[in-house]
């Protein structure tokens, strides 16, 4: 299963999601983590980190997943809105109160229509 995640904020607090689900023993073991740039735009040294990749097995659990994302999601200062894409499926964790948490679980465990594999599976 191949899911995507982005921060609506600065790509600091991105990196920052990264470092934080690598950390996650739950997560690091079910999945294999990336950040992804968006091409530079013209008279750009580089790219803009944009999304966080997420490759998972089928050990994958939606629920240690997006409880990751709530707790970091309550240590930032700024309370960043994370969009969480899985094929067609697009969910946004905003306030992290129980019933949205476990909303996006039943989200991400619900078998995603024209979900597109990712390459190389």
């Amino acid at each position: 299963m191949h899911v995507d995640v982005r921060v609506a904020a600065e790509a600091d607090e991105l990196r920052s999601l990264h470092h934080w689900l690598r950390a996650d023993t739950d997560v690091r073991r079910s999945s294999s983590l990336t950040l992804q740039e968006q091409p530079p735009e013209p008279g750009q040294m580089g790219g803009l980190v944009d999304v966080i990749q997420l490759v998972t097995d089928n050990g994958w659990s939606a629920a240690s997943f997006v409880v990751a994302l709530a707790a970091w999601k309550r240590t930032r200062p700024q309370d960043p809105q994370i969009e969480i894409r899985r094929g067609n499926t697009v969910v946004v964790l905003t306030q992290c109160d129980d019933d949205e948490i476990n909303r996006v679980i039943r989200a991400l465990d619900t078998p995603a229509e024209n979900e597109d594999e990712a390459p190389g599976t």
